[in-house]
């Protein structure tokens, strides 16, 4: 019976930092089960070679001179789609981080990230995953979190978010109907249809989303 032969990792690294790339280098070439492919010190650089060695994963920095990694991943996916770019970078803001994903990185890591776990994402990112750094992961869900509730808010008619404006100035039902010539029952009415649209279950839940 013949064994089967387990597939490396092959990865390749595109950094301009000498000391972090040895670095990352040396843990691969140290790590069971992968492969390192070769280091480029500028997008440049990689763009000449990689399309004739492609690995399966390209370990990508953001701030690197000449061409940065957030305009190298939608050229080298052009190019060679299949292979998987995650980004390693000290840069943890909103701006880098969804350009990055947007332009197609498949995972987003931190430099200061332990070694076990920069390994750890490469392994889930080669098996189909999209690994983050916790922070980064926080943040991506934070913000798909705010654009959810003000999707939510859209939804709301021009005369429910009226009403939920007033709510929100500390106007009770009596005070709200006054102001708008409207009933106290259509007020509440709005308010159970303004609940269930926003997913809340009262009127403090509603006025903090509104409030976001």
């Amino acid at each position: 019976m013949k064994t089967k032969l387990r597939t490396l990792i092959t990865v390749s690294i595109i950094e301009d930092d000498k000391n972090y790339r040895e670095g990352l280098e040396l843990l691969i070439n140290s790590a069971e089960g992968f492969k390192f492919g070769h280091s480029y010190s500028s997008a440049e650089k990689a763009m000449e070679h990689i399309v004739t060695h492609p690995p399966h994963i390209a370990i990508v920095d953001i701030k690197l001179p000449g061409k940065s990694g957030i305009e190298f991943i939608p050229d080298i996916k052009r190019t060679v789609p299949d292979i998987l770019c995650m980004v390693c970078s000290f840069y943890d803001d909103d701006e880098f981080v969804f350009k990055a994903l947007k332009n197609g990185a498949c995972g987003y890591i931190l430099k200061d990230s332990e070694p076990q776990e920069i390994l750890a994402s490469l392994k889930e990112l080669y098996n189909g995953g999209a690994p983050m750094s916790h922070y980064i992961a926080r943040k991506v869900i934070s913000t798909f979190q705010q654009k959810e509730e003000k999707s939510r808010l859209a939804e709301l008619s021009e005369r429910e978010n009226e009403i939920l404006e007033l709510i929100s100035t500390g106007l009770i039902v009596k005070e709200v109907s006054a102001r708008l010539y409207l009933s106290a029952h259509t007020v509440s009415t709005h308010l159970k249809k303004i609940y269930n649209k926003l997913h809340v279950n009262n009127r403090i839940e509603a006025i903090n989303r509104f409030n976001q």
